[in-house]
């Protein structure tokens, strides 16, 4: 009987060291075999498509160009793998977009290095579909957008048809005799030229899906939050260096040009990274792009980063990352003035304040009071380092605003695009207004975003896009307000308002390229997957409660407290009596 009871005992107590330690080695064997086993077939999918591509690469370079034989040698592995690997893809793509331009510049201009981005990314996306199908999760991740959303295609498909399939039907221009006028003929191809501005309008959606699988949980979340954060300080110090290489004279700019040269942006001005920049100093014109390709996109770069940094600098549990945002912050308002975009001047200052009100910071005081101190500190140094240049970039942004203001501008680019259409209600044809699509025939330049959705689809197309951004709006709002954890419903706060910003501006067309075309339909698939990290929290919560509540407190320790109490009782008396002894001595 008491062997039995021992057993009992023993088993109840659990499994001795020795067992648990063998356990343990068997896992982690088990983990270096899996890791063999990936880093093996990673290995046989570059071997073999690397060879494949070898093949095609060589034809393609003696038939067409040595560069497009090297893309494909490149690009082949790079499509396998993220079809193969797509959330690993995902990460990459977010990486690797910021620095395209520069990636793009410094090989060669060539147009299939232009598409590296999606052949990263619809990859991805499908292999990312399939694995959803596979472990029976749902595609559509928000219902209730899939209206709108479904209104925004058709009428979009509505424009493809009739407008540039009517457009394709149409004789050539080149068959028409002499200059007669108002006679109307095709000019390039408007089928291709749909096609491509379909792309460039709705392209990136499924990114909110994309999104939405790939941040699984707050530490990723958080790893989001933190890249965003990283790559901005890299990309600032980068375009930083680029700014002092052309003032020490390392590169000379469009500085030494004449006439009309000193006021535009140029290729050939390229300097460190980036694309096409203006650097004419002598006549205040100072535009540059940073990494990206052209100066307005690096101004959006930095726009966005106002977000994402403050999201870092005042949501981020860690004090340490908290204050890796604020350097992130204070590097993207220097680059606002040092870049020369009047556009992010203005509103990297402006984004912060809307930010304090509406995410409610600005009575948080003690995460708010060192933050505004520390960053008025940094902008003081480099305001009393280059006061010229602040004084500079300000007048310049005055002058440019009474010159033109902003209301008067849209409001002429919706007079200009309303008097194109000629009372259409499906536009133009997709594409018409796209910079990108101008290799298939004649494009307008219209800089405003919604008057150039209303030159490409009309009015009824205008009308639906409004609905939809809309729909998004009110969805990620409910969204992030539903979240109960502090951390998460504070960076929620920060991303909604970057959606709602970019929602209803109209100033350029940032939803047309990188990298507001990206950020904003991705931070929208983060938002909406708020409530359910947010739900695996409390659950991890509650069981980290249940476990606490369950564990059986020691005897032993009760026991010791006792002695310990009974000990301090023998002390005080004994403290009492040498009280009394001594004051007997002295008496």
């Amino acid at each position: 009987m008491v062997k039995g009871r021992s057993k009992s005992k023993s088993s109840k107590k659990g499994k001795t060291p020795s067992e648990t330690t063998t356990l343990n080695l068997k896992q982690q064997l088990a983990q270096k075999r899996r890791a063999q086993r990936a880093r093996k077939e990673v290995i046989q999918i570059i071997t073999m498509t690397a060879a494949f591509g070898a093949i095609i690469g060589v034809l393609l370079a003696l038939v067409v160009d040595p560069k497009a034989g090297a893309a494909a040698v490149a690009g082949l592995p790079c499509l396998v793998l993220s079809y193969k690997y797509p959330r690993k893809a995902l990460w990459a793509f977010m990486i690797y977009m910021p620095f395209s331009g520069t990636i793009i510049y410094s090989i060669g201009n060539s147009p299939l290095l232009q598409l590296a981005k999606d052949g990263i990314y619809i990859p991805a996306l499908i292999g990312l579909l399939q694995q959803c199908k596979q472990e029976r999760k749902p595609i559509i991740v928000a219902k209730s957008l899939m209206l709108p959303l479904g209104i925004v295609c058709a009428s979009s498909l509505l424009t493809l048809l009739f407008a540039n399939g009517s457009q394709q039907l149409l004789p050539p221009c080149s068959d028409l005799p002499g200059m007669r006028r108002g006679i109307t003929c095709e000019d390039g191809q408007p089928i291709l030229m749909g096609i491509l501005g379909l792309k460039v309008f709705l392209g990136y959606i499924p990114l909110i899906f994309c999104a939405y699988y790939l941040i699984r949980s707050k530490k990723e979340l958080l790893f989001l939050s933190r890249m965003f954060t990283v790559l901005a300080i890299i990309c600032c110090s980068l375009a930083f260096i680029q700014y002092m290489m052309l003032k020490t004279g390392r590169c000379a700019g469009t500085q030494f040009r004449h006439g009309a040269a000193l006021f535009k942006a140029s290729l050939d001005a390229r300097c460190f990274v980036g694309g096409s920049l203006l650097y004419s100093p002598q006549v205040g014109q100072i535009r540059l792009p940073g990494t990206f390709v052209a100066p307005w996109q690096w101004g959006w770069f930095l726009i966005s980063n106002a977000f994402f940094s403050f999201a870092t600098a005042f949501s981020d549990p860690s004090a340490r990352w908290r204050s890796v945002g604020l350097g992130a912050m204070a590097s993207v308002f220097v680059l606002a003035v040092v870049s020369g975009q009047r556009i992010a001047l203005a509103l990297v200052p402006t984004v912060t304040l809307i930010l304090l009100v509406l995410t409610g910071q600005v009575t948080n005081l003690k995460r708010f009071l060192p933050i505004l101190g520390g960053l008025g500190l940094l902008l003081g140094i480099a305001a009393t380092a280059f006061p010229e240049v602040v004084q500079e970039r300000i007048d310049s942004l005055i002058g440019r605003w009474e010159a033109a203001p902003a209301d008067d501008f849209i409001l002429n680019q919706f007079a200009f695009t309303w008097h194109r259409l000629r009372g259409s209600l499906i536009g133009l044809g997709l594409g018409r207004a796209t910079n990108s699509a101008r290799v298939f025939g004649k494009t307008s330049l219209v800089e405003t975003w919604f008057p150039k959705v209303m030159h490409e689809v009309g009015p009824l197309g205008l009308l639906t896009f409004l609905v939809f951004v809309t729909a998004i709006t009110v969805l990620t709002f409910k969204a992030y307000r539903s979240v109960k954890n502090k951390d998460l419903r504070s960076i929620g706060a920060s991303y909604w308002v970057l959606i709602l910003f970019i929602s209803y501006q109209t100033y350029y067309y940032p939803l047309d390229v990188d990298p507001v075309a990206v950020y904003y339909w991705l931070i929208t698939g983060v938002v909406l997957k708020l409530p359910e990290i947010n739900r695996q929290e409390q659950e991890e919560l509650e069981k980290l409660e249940a476990a606490q509540a369950n564990e059986p407190q020691p005897k032993k320790k009760r026991g010791m407290k006792a002695s310990k109490k009974g000990k301090g009782k023998r002390q005080k008396g004994k403290g009492k009596r040498q009280t009394v002894f001594s004051t007997g001595l002295h008496g």
